[in-house]
């Protein structure tokens, strides 16, 4: 038998080397390098038969090829649905709800289409899995359980059982017996992911697995894991809200700007249909420093309210905290409104908020920030059936965002009134019902409507 090869893969970045090093040249981590054996060449060996060509046009395929999950939240930031063959990366924090999101969803898949569903968990025993399911009033035959950490034996039971969905939990437990190093390592990462992803597109078995992530937030392993996968789903929440948003950063099958909105209850996860409600919560009378806007996540228009906070420094190097809103831009944008728009805060703290615990990503959102910065620091209060949108220029101009009219129509239908909005999107937008329209081509006007002066 010939000897196997052996290197070293450095475990941060995925880089090989012939020798151990003590820190990574690629990457700078210290202490990474794991030694790992060449695959043999027997092992490489296709176990299928070849594929053949196909023309484009020949091939048959309509949306009803999907599949609900049963949580529509879910469905909406797949893109509609379970594509048949699909392998789905699904990242958060420990706690968050992964696997109850996934277990539900398997739940809600084999009731909808009667059918059979495998989860295979590295993490719980299969008891532990049934008091979990109790929890979640989930009892049913078609979903099959099971505790391994195997590949092999994981790839045996689902040729042999055939389910028609699979769940994985978690990819960082699963290894490999061709492979020496223990498992989460690069090595073990991306083997497994390439032959759990042969058999979703051999079967057309639609597989998800839960990835961990590093304590910077991202999915840990090898990028590679990242780029063979067909969607990869971030499930953010803050330990203390009960909230949970499910974001789409990859998929092939979909948009990424779409997310699902859920909260963590006693019973599982509840689906949000209308998250303006829950971002909203405490609408009550103005107060200083609070703004209400509406940005858009893909499709769906939501209303959110920013809170800011502006107070003397007691230090030489006013501070700046920003949460829910890029850092760099709150900077920008304070920047802006010192020179333009007079406000000077350079001897003041600023505190930045989006209530609910949402990230909020576009530039629609500089306009109220601006509002909500100023309304603390003068302390007048914004009126709280007003609504303001627009992006900000370096000029202090107002420029125009996109879908204004949803924008505007879901503030009607919550109760808005008012709406200060970009002066170049009046001509485009028809009358709403019940809403003034004011247009601004400048932050010195918004400020001027918002304040008097």
């Amino acid at each position: 038998m010939a000897k196997l090869k052996r290197f070293y893969r450095c475990q941060n970045c995925g880089a090989v080397s012939v020798k151990w090093l003590g820190r990574c040249p690629d990457c700078g981590q210290w202490n990474s390098y794991v030694e790992e054996a060449e695959p043999s060449p027997e092992r490489l060996k296709s176990v299928r038969e070849p594929s053949e060509p196909k023309p484009l046009n020949s091939i048959v395929y309509t949306q009803q090829s999907r599949k609900s999950t049963g949580i529509g939240e879910l469905d909406r930031v797949l893109g509609g649905g379970v594509v048949p063959g699909c392998m789905v990366l699904i990242g958060g924090d420990p706690g968050v709800g992964k696997s109850t999101l996934l277990l539900q969803a398997l739940k809600g898949y084999v009731n909808s289409s009667e059918k059979k569903g495998l989860y295979v968990s590295g993490e719980e025993s299969a008891e532990q899995i049934k008091l979990r399911a109790e929890r979640l009033g989930i009892s049913s035959e078609n979903i099959l359980v099971m505790a391994e950490t195997v590949l092999e034996n994981i790839l045996q039971v689902a040729r042999e059982c055939l389910p028609d969905i699979l769940v994985i939990d978690s990819i960082q437990t699963i290894y490999t017996e061709e492979l020496t190093s223990a498992p989460g390592t690069v090595g073990q990462v991306r083997e497994c992911s390439y032959r759990l992803m042969n058999l979703a597109k051999q079967f057309n078995l639609p597989t998800f697995v839960i990835g961990h992530v590093t304590k910077e937030g991202a999915l840990a392993g090898p990028r590679v894991l990242e780029h063979i996968v067909d969607t990869v789903l971030y499930f953010e929440g803050e330990r203390s809200s009960a909230f949970r948003v499910l974001r789409a950063v990859k998929n092939r099958f979909g948009s990424t700007n779409e997310i699902g909105v859920f909260e963590m209850t006693d019973r599982g996860l509840r689906e949000i249909e209308n998250p303006s409600e829950i971002f909203m919560q405490g609408f009550k009378d103005s107060e200083p420093g609070a703004v209400y806007t509406a940005t858009v996540e893909g499709t769906r228009p939501i209303i959110v309210e920013i809170q800011a906070l502006v107070s003397p420094t007691v230090f030489g190097m006013p501070r700046r905290t920003s949460i829910g809103v890029d850092y760099q831009r709150v900077n920008l944008l304070v920047a802006v409104l010192e020179k333009i728009g007079g406000v000077q805060l350079g001897m003041s703290d600023i505190y930045l908020n989006v209530v609910g615990g949402l990230r909020v990503f576009e530039t629609a959102v500089d306009l109220p920030v601006l509002v909500s910065i100023t309304s603390s620091f003068r302390e007048i209060p914004v009126d709280r059936r007003t609504i303001v949108f627009g992006e900000v220029g370096l000029a202090g101009e107002v420029r125009p965002v996109g879908q204004t009219e949803a924008r505007l129509k879901e503030a009607q239908k919550i109760g808005f009134n008012r709406a200060i909005v970009p002066e170049e999107t009046l001509s485009r937008v028809g009358n709403i019902k019940g809403i003034e329209l004011l247009g601004v081509n400048s932050i010195s006007s918004a400020l001027e409507i918002c304040f008097g002066r």
